[in-house]
């Protein structure tokens, strides 16, 4: 018999027996938030040998990763994943707020075994190395993301909201996102490439989605931001 789905957000637990589908959005089977910026269908999960996850939204993208954070994957609209670790995260953002669910399935095909450190697309080789700054940039970015603890939303600070946290100028702000975004791309981490039709805010959650999906960051790390710095 085909095991249910169990899908955790905000310490609440929805069960989804199969084949499904169930749709997760601001007005689906699961409605999380009516946060505007969330598609009213954004995810949606069914069984088809597996329970697979599909990002039916346009132009929202979500971050999957598993429980120990030793895998990653970017699901842009159209992509679907099969679920097979007994626990996947999920994150994604919708304007400022960036929310976390909790798929589980009893009887996963995979076990996520720890290792040196988070692998990403093509990346399988060493740890990703933050400089001092990149670590603080993306820690005021996630500051509130950590804090928030598991399945729930938590807002992204604009650009300025986490430069005044660092005591930062915009423009050194500005600089070490660029740099940081740059190196993740240079690793094999999509989404982070800025161009024109792609708004800093959208650049912004994508970095925090990763760091924290791969456990780039950790709570532990936030006494860093605390750590005299100069501007």
């Amino acid at each position: 018999m085909t095991e249910e789905l169990q899908i955790e957000f905000c310490g609440e637990l929805q069960r989804v027996e199969p084949p499904g589908p169930f749709l997760i959005g601001r007005e689906a089977d699961l409605s999380i938030d009516d946060n505007p910026y969330l598609h009213r269908s954004f995810l949606e999960v069914r069984h088809d040998r597996f329970w697979w996850v599909t990002n039916v939204g346009s132009h929202l993208a979500a971050t999957i990763s598993d429980s120990q954070g030793t895998m990653s994957a970017w699901l842009s609209p159209g992509a679907s994943l099969p679920l097979l670790f007994g626990a996947t995260e999920v994150r994604f953002s919708a304007g400022p707020t960036s929310y976390l669910l909790s798929l589980v399935v009893a009887d996963g095909a995979l076990a996520a075994t720890p290792g040196q450190g988070p692998v990403s697309g093509t990346t399988t080789i060493t740890p990703m190395r933050l400089t001092e700054n990149q670590l603080l940039l993306v820690l005021s970015l996630a500051e509130e993301v950590l804090l928030a603890g598991s399945t729930t939303a938590a807002h992204i600070p604009s650009s300025k909201e986490a430069a005044d946290r660092l005591g930062w100028t915009i423009t050194k702000f500005n600089r070490q996102l660029d740099a940081v975004c740059q190196k993740l791309t240079r690793g094999g981490v999509g989404g982070l490439h800025g161009n024109a039709g792609q708004l800093a805010s959208g650049r912004r959650s994508r970095l925090v989605e990763y760091a924290v999906a791969t456990r780039l960051i950790t709570v532990d790390d936030l006494p860093h931001l605390d750590s005299p710095t100069e501007p």
